[in-house]
C-alpha cells in the first residue's frame, strides 16, 4: 500500500491560517502547503480560552485599540464575533483570547489572510 500522506499541521484546512494551541504554533497554509510558519504564539489564557474551530476572516484593522482590556492590537486581523484576532503582542503573557504573533509575523497575517479565509484551531 502506499505510505500515508502525512499532514503538515494538525489542521483540516488547506488555505487559510492553521493554531495548534498546545504547541502555541501557527501557519499559514496555501495549497495544503505551508506558505509562512510555523511561528510562536501565545493564546487565550484561563477564563479567556481561544475558542476551538473552524473561523472566517471577518476584517482587519491595522492600528486597532482594545477597550476591554485598554490595550494597543497593532495588526489585527480578527476572526470571531466576539472580538478575537490575531496581532502582535506578548509571546511571554497568555492573551484574554487573541492570538499575539510577532511583528513580522501580525504583518504576514494582516496583509496575507484575505476576508472570508479560513482559520482553524485545534487543541
Amino acid at each position: 500500500p502506499p505510505p500515508p500522506v502525512v499532514k503538515p499541521t494538525p489542521c483540516t484546512i488547506s488555505d487559510g491560517a492553521c493554531i495548534q494551541l498546545s504547541t502555541n504554533q501557527t501557519w499559514v497554509l496555501r495549497g495544503d502547503k505551508i506558505a509562512y510558519g510555523p511561528v510562536p504564539i501565545t493564546h487565550g489564557r484561563r477564563g479567556y480560552e481561544t475558542p476551538l474551530g473552524n473561523f472566517p476572516v471577518l476584517r482587519k484593522v491595522k492600528d486597532e485599540w482594545s477597550r476591554p482590556y485598554n490595550g494597543p492590537m497593532p495588526w489585527s486581523t480578527y476572526f470571531t464575533q466576539s472580538g478575537i484576532a490575531f496581532h502582535e503582542g506578548s509571546l511571554t503573557e497568555p492573551s484574554h483570547g487573541c492570538i499575539h504573533l510577532d511583528r513580522a509575523s501580525a504583518q504576514y497575517y494582516f496583509t496575507n489572510l484575505a476576508i472570508g479565509e479560513s482559520v482553524q484551531v485545534v487543541a
